[in-house]
């Protein structure tokens, strides 16, 4: 990948080759070393300190003297399969251009270009976001020192900032049954899996769905059964407020027969418009002639991970369209790419400075 630039302030062409170098490099969940092995070579050889922690995080930090810490935090790994890498009318293809690499090398950019920040800048790249345990954020928040603000890398398109996420609770029921007859009156095990997947959506209520942020929304995300074993993988993206206990309480009580365990559960999350963060995203689309808007998202990334445990300053940020999340088609057009790493550059520049972190 080439590295023209002047000085330490990387030009457009050098963040376009940046990011299709990360799209090359197949990165699955479970499968990140090559592409944390790539990055922790690029952010040396742009004067980050970097290194590679317990789990495979690539961390890099660059210091700028007394200051604020900011932390810039995206995710290496994506969703399976691989799509070819290619640019086409100003669009770069590939798996992660939106989900998350593209907002990772804008990351990336945007540190180094903000000559004018004071204090430490830290960028975290993490494993497994796309996975339930979220193991590179827990990691982080685990064993960081929790920084002065926190920007999280995620799609939110260049001109909006992402306040919230729902929170996730992913649940594994196991049953089995005596061998019998089909026409035998007693309950199978299939059946009785399904019936738990009917009283889940029971229990939710009606105006459960994924279209609203203030309603839980489930998913039937596997099933594999028969007459004598069965097993079903249930996901409820939660609201704030959701009582996790409660609903598994009342599913186990409901279903009855078969083993019903929570494989993971995290909290929605939520800042308001007037976190120093959001603030400093908002003024710097503004300061590029965006209109600055503000949404909340009923899917979950690593924001709800850090946020259960760190209570500072904070919100998401990253170009790209969310609707080509884990898409065929994913793409990322390069001027919106280019214009968050504007946004973010500025961001950074204004957080270091700022008396409210």
């Amino acid at each position: 990948m080439p590295a023209e630039r002047n000085g330490p302030v990387l030009d457009d062409a050098y963040a376009a080759a940046l990011l299709r170098s990360l799209l090359e490099i197949p990165s699955p969940s479970y499968a990140e070393a090559a592409l944390a092995g790539h990055l922790l070579s690029v952010l040396r050889e742009l004067g980050f300190a970097a290194r590679l922690d317990e789990v495979g995080n690539v961390i890099g930090e660059l210091d700028r003297g007394p200051g604020p810490t900011v932390m810039l935090l995206g995710h290496l790994d994506t969703v399976p399969g691989t799509r070819p890498v290619r640019l086409t009318g100003g669009r770069l293809y590939g798996r992660g251009a939106v989900d998350a690499k593209g907002p990772l090398a804008a990351m990336v950019c945007a540190a180094v270009r903000a000559t004018a920040a004071a204090g430490r800048i830290v960028l975290a790249a993490v494993v497994e976001e796309e996975t339930p345990g979220s193991r590179g954020a827990v990691q982080i928040r685990k064993h960081h020192p929790p920084p002065d603000a926190l920007i999280v890398g995620e799609p939110s398109g260049w001109s909006d900032v992402v306040l919230g996420y729902k929170g996730k609770l992913d649940l594994r029921y196991r049953v089995e049954t005596p061998p019998t007859h089909p026409s035998n009156p007693e309950p199978k095990a299939g059946e009785l899996a399904a019936l738990a997947w009917t009283v889940l959506l029971e229990l939710l209520g009606p105006e459960a769905g994924h279209g609203t942020f203030g309603h839980p929304g489930a998913t039937l995300v596997s099933f594999v059964g028969d007459l004598t074993a069965a097993t079903a993988e249930f996901s409820v993206r939660t609201p704030p407020d959701f009582d996790v206990e409660r609903c598994v309480h009342a599913l186990r009580e409901r279903v009855g027969a078969g083993e019903l365990s929570v494989v993971n559960a995290v909290a929605a999350c939520r800042v308001r418009r007037t976190d120093p963060v959001v603030r400093a995203l908002s003024a710097a689309i503004r300061g590029l002639g965006g209109r600055a808007g503000a949404k909340v998202k009923t899917a979950t990334s690593d924001m709800n991970t850090l946020a259960e445990v760190w209570d500072i300053p904070m919100a998401t940020y990253g170009p790209g369209d969310s609707r080509l999340d884990h898409h065929d088609d994913e793409h990322l057009e390069l001027a919106e790419f280019f214009r968050g790493i504007e946004v973010l550059t500025a961001a950074v520049t204004d957080l270091s400075r700022s008396d409210a972190v």
